[in-house]
């Protein structure tokens, strides 16, 4: 499975983005994966954001929840996170990843998120 990240940018406090993240999933079912959202920020240690699983229940850090929304597409192949109310120490590289038990994980490269104060 290959995942391609896309949507981050520079953004003031306050502002939203939506990242997306769009697998090949090669003849495997998409649907059949549960996905992520890491971020990792400089200096520190990849942490999880939000998750959805293949039913589509979705589990959000504390740093986030009420903030992000994160929301799958079977259809395309893609899962997305809708950030609002940016904060600054919300600037971090942005991962998807794929998982699936019995088979194993994915990462994508990840997209650049920076929020100015």
């Amino acid at each position: 499975v290959q995942l391609q990240a896309s949507g981050g940018g520079l953004v003031q406090a306050g502002g939203s983005l939506r990242l997306s993240c769009v697998a090949s999933a090669s003849g495997r079912t998409f649907s059949g994966y549960d996905m992520d959202w890491y971020r990792q920020a400089p200096g520190k240690q990849r942490e999880l954001v939000a998750s959805i699983s293949r039913s589509s229940s979705t589990n959000y850090s504390d740093a986030v929840k009420g903030r992000f929304t994160i929301s799958r597409d079977n259809a395309k192949n893609t899962v997305n996170l809708q950030m609002n109310n940016l904060k600054p120490e919300d600037t971090a590289g942005y991962y998807c990843k794929a998982v699936r038990l019995g088979v194993g994980f994915y990462w994508g490269q990840g997209t650049l998120v920076t929020v100015s104060s």
